[in-house]
């Protein structure tokens, strides 16, 4: 690209959203000024302004390529419930990303546009988007919802929260790597060199003729990156409850900045030739590549409407395991291996500094001040300079989580980077969350009426499956199925279940997680406890994703017999305090929903009869 002319390759995302303050983000091919103006529903202008130093912080990732964060504090209240449309003026020649960006603004607007709710009623959520799985993405569920309702303010959802793997980082199809690798050269994203393998720069990843669907020969063979080597690449040989396609394990920076340009925007794609790419791809694998080829193509061909809606709707995000990699910090021996060796430090670092780029940044900006100014003077117009101490600085970074002063409270919990490790054996499960970030928690909660959090993998989770995974434990392969659930931990499951019991705990909750690749809705109490906290837990999964089916039917049935509201089996559980009663899909058989789509909840002002469905393509199913 030698045209200067600033052109939209991502975005506008908008995020974090307030009467007080806006926060976008954007990716273009070339530095420039942005100027952002506001107009409310009668087109009065709200706002007309240049933004400067430190409202636009511009980021060179390439030759052709700049990221652009945009935090505007607001010296005035915007209005609530009433649409407001924004326009973002490019460079010099102020040229508005709404006529630049095809297909941006919905049919007789202008402009894109956001409404600022007083109090959260309706909202969007869903986890686990895998642009290879055979099933629609249930992102177009949102542009659908947003298009019906952009006449009617009231009934728009106030948010859109994603709850863990946006990206897969470590289940890569092989079309999708080629196309990262024909726009890391499109771009003139910058290369990288590490440490620890034989290949150890980008160029030589890139030409390396394993570089497709075998790159698990271009790690070290010594025994303690042979560990490293068994938790990246050890996918295929599990039996259920995790990916099997990590032989395409992103690596590098630019791979990962790439992946979010091409999961979140058509621009893109223009220049990707899949069929070209075929010629790197080896014989055997070849098969493969075509059938993850016409998946790939109908993944891009629906982005249009994607980014349209991420331009629309405030996002919240927040990583689980596939952002970054898969069994993330599962247990103390994992992340000795892995963080042992400068190779797989690497990897994990580079994963964590593009979320935090691509999404952390956006959830509170506010929280995150420190961390930029410690970010992006590393980021020159060669490279990233100190790569390594940079991305000591991410992983040793504790403040992933967040907190939202909404109605209700908004609480998001890291579930990934404050692990209670197990002391007694490394190989055991650590708990989702140490006992200092529960006492946190605890002290967030404390003084609401009511609350929306936010748990990536399920607080309450199917009994039978956490019984499979305990017993998998119990034998040293917790590895094999993913064993990350709240009650895997003793010490973690024994304190959030006392902060459910604490007597100045919310007497409202609201959860919503994801990650398990099923939706279901429960209702919990505390047994033998006359004023007991009402807990809706609601888990939306997969966007792009679905369970084994037979398994899962095989699961879910034999789950409801076993586990039964009087069955004894439940005094063996850590949660026979608790009262859990399922909500039944409609038109389903059993209580697990394997469909891919959107998790919606639409609460009302008292917290009772809280409505939860899913919707997609299929239609709107409702949890009665």
């Amino acid at each position: 690209m030698k045209n200067n002319t600033p052109f939209v390759l991502a975005g506008p995302l908008l995020r974090h959203c307030s009467p007080t303050e806006l926060n976008f983000w954007l990716v273009t091919n070339a530095a420039c000024e942005i100027e952002l103006q506001l107009f409310d529903d009668n087109n009065h202008n709200l706002l007309q302004r240049a933004l400067k130093e430190p409202e636009h912080r511009q980021i060179r990732m390439g030759r052709d390529c700049v990221m652009h964060l945009l935090q505007v504090k607001l010296g005035h209240l915007l209005p609530e419930n009433r649409l407001i449309q924004y326009e973002l003026l490019l460079g010099d020649q102020r040229i508005p990303v709404s006529q630049s960006t095809d297909g941006l603004c919905y049919p007789g607007y202008h402009h894109p546009g956001f409404v600022i709710n007083s109090r959260i009623d309706n909202l969007l959520h869903g986890s686990c988007r895998k642009p290879h799985h055979p099933s629609e993405d249930g992102l177009l569920q949102v542009d659908r919802v947003l298009e019906d309702t952009q006449a009617s303010p009231k009934q728009r959802p106030a948010m859109l929260i994603l709850s863990g793997d946006q990206v897969y980082a470590d289940d890569v199809a092989g079309p999708m790597l080629v196309a990262i690798h024909q726009l890391i050269e499109k771009l003139g994203l910058f290369d990288e060199h590490w440490q620890g393998t034989e290949t150890n720069c980008s160029q030589q990843l890139f030409s390396d003729p394993n570089c497709y669907y075998q790159r698990e020969a271009l790690l070290p063979a010594d025994k303690a990156s042979q560990k490293m080597l068994e938790r990246l690449f050890a996918g295929a040989s599990k039996p259920i409850f995790t990916s099997s396609g990590a032989h395409n394990h992103l690596i590098s920076f630019s791979e990962m900045l790439a992946m979010y340009l091409l999961v979140w925007s058509p621009e893109c794609w223009q220049w990707v030739d899949l069929a070209a790419g075929e010629q790197r791809i080896p014989v055997k694998h070849c098969a493969r590549y075509r059938q993850e080829k016409a998946i790939i193509q109908d993944f891009s061909a629906n982005l249009k409407q994607i980014r349209r809606a991420l331009a629309h709707i405030p996002s919240y995000m927040i990583f689980d395991d596939h952002d970054v990699t898969d069994d993330w910090n599962l247990s103390r021996s994992w992340e000795e291996s892995a963080y042992g060796h400068p190779f797989s430090k690497r990897i994990i670092g580079n994963a964590l500094l593009a979320y935090f780029l691509c999404q952390g940044w956006g959830n509170k900006p506010e929280n995150y001040p420190e961390l930029l100014a410690q970010t992006l003077p590393r980021f020159t117009d060669k490279g990233i300079e100190d790569h390594d101490q940079l991305l000591d600085i991410m992983l040793r970074w504790e403040h992933w989580h967040y907190y939202l002063d909404t109605q209700p409270k908004l609480i998001v919990l890291d579930t990934r980077t404050h692990r209670w490790r197990s002391e007694s054996k490394a190989s055991k499960p650590s708990g989702l969350m140490d006992w200092e970030s529960l006492t946190e928690l605890q002290q967030q909660l404390i003084g609401e009426d009511a609350v929306i959090m936010v748990s990536p993998a399920p607080i309450f989770g199917v009994k039978l499956i956490e019984v499979v995974q305990r017993i998998f434990t119990f034998f040293g392969k917790a590895l094999l199925v993913d064993a990350e659930n709240w009650m895997a931990h003793p010490g973690a499951a024994n304190v959030l279940l006392n902060i459910f019991r604490h007597h100045k705990t919310p007497p409202h909750f609201v959860i919503l997680s994801g990650d398990v690749h099923y939706s279901f809705v429960y209702n919990v109490t505390l047994r033998f406890r006359r004023h007991s906290p009402e807990i809706l837990q609601i888990t939306s999964s997969g966007i792009k994703n679905t369970f084994p089916e037979r398994l899962l039917r095989w699961f879910d049935g034999l789950n409801r017999w076993l586990f039964a509201s009087r069955s004894p089996l439940n005094y063996f559980t850590k949660r026979r305090r608790m009262l859990i009663k399922r909500r039944q899909p409609e038109h389903a058989d059993g209580v697990l929903l394997n469909q891919s789509g959107i998790g919606q909840v639409l609460l009302n002002e008292d917290y009772e009869k809280i409505r939860a469905r899913v919707l997609s393509s299929k239609g709107t199913i409702e949890f009665k």
